[in-house]
């Protein structure tokens, strides 16, 4: 497996941002909560605790991103610990980017009026112009971080 050391900082700083915004969040931040729009939004303004304790959770989740792209930098001697690794890391930039690309091609049908989403204009102007590119363009630094030679 060759390995792109740029890719991989690039992801695991993306990754620390991601999950940081959720710990800001589950601490009662609200800076950029109404960009989300929707029942997040809502749910937000008085958040119950099981509502903050999730929020906690997707910040530990996405953290462990970093885990998974410091294995990279690991020369490792087993040929098994290297495919998983490999097929972890392409799957989920598979997973990244497709939640990112399908939410943008929903919201923007909900813009024209093809698709009826709760979402006001200003969530989804911000879905469209930050958050929905934000998912594809970490499952683009997830997915080239590794390249595949003789596995």
């Amino acid at each position: 497996m060759k390995r792109n050391n740029t890719i991989i900082v690039m992801g695991i700083v993306w990754t620390v941002i991601f999950s940081g915004m959720s710990f800001y969040w589950a601490m009662g931040g609200m800076i950029g909560v109404r960009s989300l729009g929707g029942s997040i939004y809502e749910m937000s303004l008085d958040p119950s605790p099981s509502f903050v304790a999730v929020v906690w959770l997707s910040g530990f989740i996405k953290l462990l991103g970093v885990i998974v792209l410091s294995m990279l930098f690991v020369q490792w001697k087993k040929l098994i610990i290297i495919k998983i690794l490999y097929y972890i890391t392409k799957g989920v930039g598979i997973f990244l980017f497709l939640y990112g690309f399908l939410n943008f091609v929903t919201i923007t049908l909900s813009a024209f009026a093809i698709l009826d989403f709760d979402l006001e204009n200003d969530a989804t102007f911000w879905r469209l112009t930050f958050w929905e590119p934000f998912w594809m363009i970490g499952g683009i630094f997830y997915f080239f971080s590794v390249k595949k030679s003789k596995l």
